[in-house]
């Protein structure tokens, strides 16, 4: 049951597909397999049970090569400091349900406070210096946009 609910979540990640909706957000991150960081930084900062709450949320979701592109010693040492690691974590996700046909070049407030820079063009969306790189990946509770990068507020 687990190798299909994973078989799942990575086709949906895969294309972005609203067919596969069964989980919440944090179920959904996990069972696609490449979400292993944000997971246990969620876990640290203790946000699992707020991100598998009603919701909804908005996440753009770092992949674990999105965090391998911090520098050495970075994730060790926020999964150590929860205030940092809370503000940072709180800073990708956004109140509501933001599909991708929804997305619009702008400021969006994230829950962590500051706003997100929204950025469309022939390069595709990003936000601040992240890449969207698979949209509309719906939990029960949200939507997972996935990125390519961590993003960090001011």
């Amino acid at each position: 049951m687990k190798l299909i609910r994973a078989l799942i979540a990575t086709l949906a990640l895969s294309f972005g597909s609203s067919a596969f909706a069964a989980q919440d957000i944090v179920d959904t991150a996990v069972a696609a397999g490449s979400f292993k960081t944000l997971a246990a930084a969620l876990q640290a900062a203790g946000l699992v049970e707020t991100l598998k709450g009603k919701g909804p949320f908005t996440v753009f979701a770092p992949t674990d090569a999105a965090f391998a592109k911090l520098p050495a010693g970075t994730v060790e040492a926020l999964l150590k400091d929860k205030a940092k690691l809370t503000k940072i974590l709180t800073y990708h996700v956004v109140p509501g349900t933001v599909m991708s046909k929804d997305v619009a070049a702008g400021k969006v407030k994230s829950v962590e406070g500051s706003s997100i820079t929204v950025t469309t063009g022939a390069g595709g969306v990003m936000v601040d210096n992240a890449h969207v790189t698979a949209v509309d990946v719906l939990a029960t509770n949200g939507v997972i946009h996935v990125i390519d990068a961590v993003i960090i507020p001011q």
